[in-house]
């Protein structure tokens, strides 16, 4: 697959040759999926908990009388129908993370990819690298390239005055190329590479 290079500015700058086995598979919804499913749960911090029967200190004396007292029957207060007892079956601290095989994992990031290149939605420049932190200026040429929801993918590491820049702009997330994820992918309208970034996920996903 070729796709043009442009710079910031939307200048041609030449053409790249993408890798098929990367960039040109037909998406498959169920290993998206399961990726997706796989960050979302790793990144659950899993530390809601109350408290249950055991973690109630109270006295463990009858609250009143087997018969005889107008009421229903009841044991001790700790019981969650009573004001300071303890919840029943409450939710406890745990992790929600669960395994996917790495070669799962590297298949899901290859169809993210293909899916950006199969819907015209990835963008290939030539750098990502400013003179100057200024945000005004980087949104006039992001709109020139007709983005206005993306990721931009650097090489291994962010220009700082690029950064700076992009940190004020809503609706856009930059991340060097050992970053890129399946969910930051499929969740931004326009995926932009730099041609370093092509460089290192072919050279990860081979």
């Amino acid at each position: 697959m070729k796709l043009d290079v442009q710079t910031l500015a939307g200048k041609k700058s030449g053409s790249v040759d993408l890798d098929d086995a990367i960039f040109g598979n037909e998406p498959r919804k169920d290993i998206l999926h399961r990726m997706v499913r796989y960050q979302l749960a790793k990144r659950r911090s899993g530390t809601h908990q109350v408290q249950e029967r055991g973690d109630v200190s109270k006295t463990t004396k009858r609250i009143g009388k087997q018969k005889g007292g107008g009421t229903a029957r009841h044991g001790n207060g700790s019981v969650s129908q009573f004001r300071g007892g303890a919840k029943a079956h409450g939710p406890r601290s745990r992790s929600h993370a669960h395994d996917l095989p790495k070669k799962v994992r590297a298949m899901a990031l290859r169809h993210a990819l293909s899916a950006k290149a199969n819907s015209k939605e990835l963008i290939i420049i030539d750098d990502a690298a400013m003179k100057a932190p200024k945000t005004a200026e980087l949104r006039k040429q992001l709109v020139a390239l007709g983005v206005t929801n993306g990721l931009i993918v650097g090489g291994t590491a962010i220009d700082v005055n690029f950064a700076k820049a992009a940190s004020n702009i809503p609706n856009l997330d930059v991340l060097p190329s050992q970053g890129a994820n399946v969910y930051d992918i499929l969740k931004s309208h326009t995926l932009v590479l730099t041609k370093q970034a092509v460089q290192d996920l072919e050279a990860r996903l081979k």
